[in-house]
């Protein structure tokens, strides 16, 4: 069985862990630091609301990824001018697991995660969001790592390309 819990990657200069079960996330595991104040910290579970909770706290952009046994991942992203978008990694996957895909289309996806990512101060891959937006893997996770990578975050590298293939 794969992970069923998720990540999030914020900036904050500290107090993370505080903020994040302030925000109702629970099974807060440690941070990996990236560059520039970004971090990532898994989670087993959040709520409704915890995106919002934190980036209103931090004042600063955050990316929430769920994961759906490491099959498929949701995307949240959220700044503090309330600039957001939402996302699905491992669409082909998705489908098997009957997830209408129709709720997360890929054009609005990529200009969200463009104005985001512009918003964070960050300087985005346009095709690279693009191909794992619709990109399939083994684990989400791989299309996860892609994805912050393509968002322009500092300290992220893209993962090898035999893992993260185009979906067909």
């Amino acid at each position: 069985m794969g992970n069923s819990g998720g990540s999030l990657t914020a900036r904050s200069t500290g107090g993370l862990h505080q903020l994040m079960r302030a925000a109702g996330f629970t099974g807060i595991d440690d941070n990996k630091a990236l560059a520039e104040g970004w971090q990532v910290t898994d989670f087993a579970d959040a709520g409704q609301h915890s995106l919002a909770y934190l980036v209103r706290h931090t004042g600063a952009p955050a990316v929430l990824m769920s994961f759906h046994d490491s099959d498929v991942g949701f995307v949240e992203a959220l700044t503090p001018d309330g600039t957001s978008w939402e996302g699905l990694l491992n669409r082909e996957t998705a489908e098997s697991y009957d997830i209408p895909l129709d709720h997360f289309p890929v054009e609005p996806a990529v200009a969200g995660a463009l104005a985001w990512s512009a918003a964070a101060g960050l300087t985005p891959d346009e095709q690279a969001i693009r191909q794992t937006l619709t990109a399939s893997a083994l684990f989400a996770e791989e299309l996860s790592a892609a994805l912050l990578a393509a968002l322009g975050l500092p300290g992220t590298a893209q993962p090898p390309q035999a893992r993260v293939r185009p979906s067909t």
